[in-house]
C-alpha cells in the first residue's frame, strides 16, 4: 500500500483517489512488457513491489535506444533486492506473494517453473492471486520460442505494412510491448472485478505476436472484404486525395490531411488555389485520390511560400488537420503536454529530476503523477520484509547476499 512515502511530486496527488489504493502487486520482471504492465498498475495507486536481483535489473544500465527504459517504465514502483539463486531469498519471495493480489512476470518460458514460481504453486499458496504471464506467443505451435519486439512486427505484418516494398521496417518505438503490458494490466483489472464476485484468482498470459497481429487485423479484413492483399503503407493508394507530409519555407515539414469536400475547399481557399476547387477533375474526395500524382505536387508547389507561423494557426482555425514534423525530444517543450499536466516530474536515484509522460488518462479531470521517486535498488528492502515480520537479523542475512558478486546467481533472464 502507498503510505507515507508519497512524496509530494505531482500537484494533482491529493486531489484523487487512486483507484488501485489499497493492491499489492509482487513484480518479477525486465525490459519493457513487464515493467509496463507493472508501470500502468502502479501510476493506477496500487502498490507495486518491484523484486530485483543484487545488481538491478539489467534495464537500468541499457545504453543507446534502451537508455530510457528504466525511468519510463518503472516510475512509482517500490524496489526489493533478492538473490533468487539463495534459497532464504526464494522464500522471502514467497511469503511477499503470500501476502500479494497480483504477480507479474515476463520470463523466458519456463523460467518460472523452474523457480517453482509458477501459477499452480502460487495459487496453491494464495488461492485469491492473480497471475500475469508475458511472453512472446500464447499457447500454440510458437509458445516456446524466444521472441523480441521486433521479431513479432516482422512475422505478424506491422514491418512489411511499414517499410517500403520489400523493406520490411519496424516501428519506431516498442510498441508491442507496451501494448503487452497494457493487455496484461487490462486482464488483471478484469481478473480483479471477477475475484469481487467469485473470491478466487485468475492467471492471465499478455503475448506480443498475438499483440502484433491485432494491429495488423484491419489489414486482413481488407484483404477479406476487397479479395486484394493491402500495400504496404509507403505504396498504398491513399484512401483520402489530399494525406502527405509537406514542405513549408524554411524546410519546415508538416501534414496535412483534406479527407472531406469542405476541408478541401478551405485549405484551396486558404492557399489562394480557387481554380483547384474548380477544377473539375477534383471535383470529389475519390477523383482527388485518382489525381493525387499531379494534385499533390500542385499543393506542395504552393506550400513552399508559407511561413510555418503564418500558416499552422490558420489550419487549425478553419479544423483542417494538421501536424508538424516533431522529433522527441522536442515533446518536452510541446506547449499542450506542458499546459495539460501531460509531462510531470520524476526524482532520479541521483536527486536530478526529468520530466516523464504520464499514462493518458484523467480521472474526473485529474492525471495521475508520480508519487515518488524512482526507487535505487533494492532501496525498499528492508521495509517491505519488515512488514511480513522478519527479523532485523534475518533482513540483515538477506542483505548480505546482494553484496555477493551476480555472477551466474543473477535470475537468468534469457
Amino acid at each position: 500500500m502507498c503510505n507515507s512515502e508519497d512524496s509530494e511530486l505531482g500537484a494533482n496527488k491529493d486531489a484523487i483517489h487512486l483507484p488501485l489504493a489499497g493492491v499489492r502487486v509482487v513484480e518479477l520482471s525486465h525490459m519493457v512488457m513487464g515493467p509496463a504492465c507493472g508501470m500502468i498498475l502502479a501510476d493506477l495507486g496500487a502498490e507495486v513491489i518491484k523484486v530485483e536481483p543484487p545488481k538491478g535489473d539489467n534495464t537500468r544500465r541499457l545504453l543507446g535506444a534502451g537508455a530510457g527504459f528504466y525511468r519510463v517504465f518503472n516510475k512509482n514502483k517500490k524496489s526489493v533486492a533478492l538473490d533468487l539463486a539463495d534459497e532464504a531469498a526464494r522464500q522471502a519471495l514467497l511469503r511477499l506473494i503470500d501476502e500479494a493480489d497480483i504477480f507479474v512476470e515476463n520470463f523466458r518460458p519456463g523460467r518460472m517453473d523452474e523457480l517453482g514460481l509458477d501459477y499452480a504453486s502460487l495459487s496453491a499458496r494464495n488461492p485469491k492471486l492473480i497471475y500475469v504471464s508475458h511472453k512472446g506467443f500464447l499457447n500454440g505451435p510458437y509458445e516456446k520460442r524466444l521472441a523480441l519486439d521486433e521479431v513479432v512486427q516482422m512475422m505478424g505484418g506491422l514491418a512489411y505494412m511499414t517499410g517500403p516494398v520489400g523493406r520490411p521496417l519496424r516501428a519506431g518505438s516498442s510498441v508491442n510491448d507496451i501494448m503487452g503490458g497494457m493487455f496484461g494490466a487490462i486482464g488483471v483489472l478484469s481478473a480483479l472485478f471477477e475475484r469481487n464476485l467469485t473470491g478466487k484468482g485468475k492467471e492471465v498470459h499478455s503475448a506480443l505476436f498475438e499483440n502484433c497481429v491485432l494491429l495488423s487485423a484491419q489489414h486482413m479484413q481488407q484483404f477479406a472484404v476487397t479479395g486484394k492483399a493491402a500495400d504496404p503503407m509507403p505504396a498504398r493508394i491513399n484512401a483520402w486525395g489530399v494525406y502527405d507530409v509537406f514542405e513549408l519555407e524554411g524546410e519546415h515539414q508538416v501534414f496535412i490531411a483534406a479527407t472531406g469536400d469542405a476541408q478541401w475547399k478551405a485549405l484551396c481557399n486558404l492557399l489562394g488555389r480557387e481554380d483547384l476547387i474548380a477544377d473539375q477533375r477534383l471535383q470529389s474526395n475519390n477523383d482527388r485520390v485518382l489525381a493525387r500524382s499531379w494534385m499533390l505536387p500542385e499543393l506542395a508547389e504552393t506550400l513552399r511560400h508559407y511561413r510555418p507561423a503564418e500558416l499552422t494557426p490558420r489550419l487549425e482555425e478553419l479544423a483542417i488537420p494538421f501536424a508538424n514534423i516533431t522529433r522527441p525530444e522536442e515533446l518536452f517543450d510541446d506547449v499542450h503536454l506542458k499546459a495539460s499536466g501531460g509531462l510531470a516530474g520524476l526524482a532520479l536515484e541521483d536527486g536530478s529530476t526529468t520530466p516523464v509522460p504520464l499514462l493518458p488518462l484523467t480521472f474526473d479531470g485529474k492525471r495521475l503523477p508520480p508519487r515518488f521517486p524512482l526507487a535505487s535498488i533494492g532501496e525498499h528492502t528492508e521495509e517491505v520484509l519488515a512488514s511480513l515480520g522478519f527479523s532485523p537479523d534475518q533482513i540483515a542475512a538477506l542483505s548480505a547476499e546482494r553484496a555477493i558478486p551476480p555472477r551466474e546467481r543473477m535470475v537468468d533472464a534469457a
